[in-house]
């Protein structure tokens, strides 16, 4: 049943606001869709940029996952268009729609390790899922009435012993229904043949099998998620690994069965450039204390050299070439990605190893590149032994290390 909200919906209450969105809420198009179309759903019927949706979606699925579960929910009960209902209620019997039984089986399944019932989502999924929850109330509110889908007509069945009938009666002149009018005659056959129709062409059935392995892949992802709490095995490299090979399966099968599958192409080709680099690139290890973004530093006295140096994204800049002309000092310089450079005074005695995953390497006088490139050089400067001792250790996950003299 309808719920109709007159006037405008921001002076009606939360109750009536909630059953007015349930009422009226998105349908899935078929057309500027990416995945399932929840977020083209959305924007279509608020009148909105489908893309401030979709990066919505990506930022609330940083909140450990609150954005996937957002939108599985809606995969699972927004209808898409054409259908009578959407897919949870199809599954129980509440009207027709065309999302395969197996696929929203496999979404209800993908729901349960999204939620956090088996993966800890901590304050910050609440967090997630109550931002999302009080967007979405915001923007019916605000922009409720527009675009309201219309109701579906509900069609009964007539019984042809209830049709209506039509009657002539005949004059009251003409008692015995003589008259020519009142005759019921057949129609006569017409003498033009009818011009022959050609048959209509099957229209081809549209494969599921994309939609049934992106839902698979979404519950090879959740499954490797709880096994991770339980086995160190599941590293993000190889759940990736997984995941590519669920869709590659699933484009496989698409492509035996007539082409099915294509648009998960779409999602392999970067999954996969993740993976390689993933797999190639050690980045330093990230947490909360790490930091993001340039860093500088200039020390004028040994005690001011911090052990560490480091940065996960952009520069370290570390210049000692303010130090004392004797003394030990002893340093390390990491970046995750971007560039680690150092400059040593020219008289300094300097032990110095130079690595990096994938990138570049200059390290005082000689030089390297490619995948994991290492230089350990041992340098006394152009006094000779003597003064200042500098031992460092500069790496790079993917980028340049530079050692320069200056």
């Amino acid at each position: 049943m309808l719920v109709t909200v007159s006037g405008n919906l921001s002076t009606a209450g939360v109750e009536q606001t909630l059953k007015d969105f349930w009422a009226s809420r998105p349908r899935r198009p078929h057309e500027g869709r990416k995945v399932a179309g929840v977020a083209a759903g959305i924007a279509e019927r608020y009148q909105i940029d489908p893309v401030i949706v979709r990066v919505a979606f990506v930022a609330m699925a940083l909140c450990n996952g609150a954005g996937i579960l957002i939108y599985l929910l809606g995969w699972l009960f927004l209808a898409q268009e054409g259908d009578e209902a959407s897919a949870a209620e199809a599954l129980v019997g509440r009207g027709r729609s065309s999302t395969p039984a197996p696929l929203t089986v496999l979404l209800g399944l993908a729901v349960l390790p999204a939620s956090g019932l088996f993966v800890d989502g901590g304050f910050t999924m609440v967090g997630g899922l109550l931002l999302s929850v009080g967007a979405i109330y915001a923007l019916h509110r605000g922009r409720g009435q527009l675009n309201r889908p219309a109701p579906s007509p509900e069609v009964s069945p007539v019984d042809p012993a209830d049709a209506p009938t039509t009657r002539v009666t005949p004059p009251a002149w003409d008692p015995l229904g003589a008259a020519p009018f009142a005759w019921d005659l057949p129609e006569p056959t017409p003498t033009t043949p009818p011009v022959p129709v050609a048959p209509a062409r099957p229209r081809r059935r549209k494969s599921r099998v994309g939609g049934m392995t992106f839902g698979l892949a979404l519950v090879v992802l959740a499954g490797s998620m709880v096994a991770a709490e339980y086995s160190d095995w599941f590293t993000a490299p190889h759940v990736i690994g997984l995941v590519v090979a669920t869709l590659g399966l699933g484009m496989l099968v698409g492509a035996l069965r007539g082409g099915g599958g294509k648009g998960l192409i779409g999602l392999v080709v970067p999954l996969s450039v993740a993976g390689v680099v993933m797999t190639t690139v050690d980045f330093p290890e990230w947490n909360d204390s790490d930091r993001y973004g340039d860093l500088s530093a200039r020390p004028t006295a040994v005690v001011d050299v911090l052990p560490k140096y480091d940065s996960n994204i952009g520069t370290v800049d570390v210049d000692l070439t303010g130090l004392p002309a004797s003394g030990t000092v002893k340093t390390a310089v990491e970046i995750g990605l971007g560039e680690a450079r150092v400059i040593v005074p020219k008289g300094a005695d300097v032990v110095a190893v130079c690595h990096a995953d994938l990138g570049v390497v200059k390290c005082l006088d000689k030089q390297a590149d490619g995948k994991g490139p290492t230089e350990r050089v041992t340098d006394n400067g152009a006094d000779g032994e003597g003064g200042l001792k500098i031992e460092l250790d500069v790496k790079a996950g993917m980028g340049e290390v530079v050692v320069s003299r200056g």
